[in-house]
């Protein structure tokens, strides 16, 4: 399955960036992205694409190689390629078969100050 995004802002596959980069739109990384942080609207890497930072973003589609946590406020798909070390948070996580994933995965729809106070109260409610 390939997902591809309308991408306004490229860094291709020859190409290396370094910094902290923030982008109103959509970014495709074929390439190569180092720095502080990555802010983004929706954000594809490419099976080429490699990223060693923190991404926050709304959309995330991972087909390349992520060190660092990624918060998005919608959805995070990872396909077959993918290949991530670090902690993801998100409301609606999607994991292919074949994704290599290492990390804390945290999940919901609503901001909760201390899960597992949270949980533990839900269970032991009569």
């Amino acid at each position: 399955m390939q997902i591809d995004i309308e991408a306004n802002t490229t860094i291709g596959e020859e190409s290396f960036f370094e910094g902290r980069f923030a982008i109103r739109g959509s970014l495709r990384i074929d390439g190569r992205f180092e720095g502080q942080a990555l802010l983004v609207d929706q954000l594809q890497i490419g099976p080429k694409g490699r990223v060693k930072t923190n991404i926050i973003a709304t959309s995330v589609v991972v087909e390349g190689v992520i060190i660092g946590n990624i918060t998005s406020s919608r959805r995070i798909l990872l396909l077959a390629t993918a290949r991530v070390l670090g902690d993801i948070k998100t409301p609606e996580l999607i994991i292919q078969d074949g994704v290599v994933l290492e990390g804390r995965c945290t999940i919901s729809h609503m901001r909760v100050e201390n899960t597992p106070v949270y949980i533990h109260g839900l269970y032991n409610r009569k």
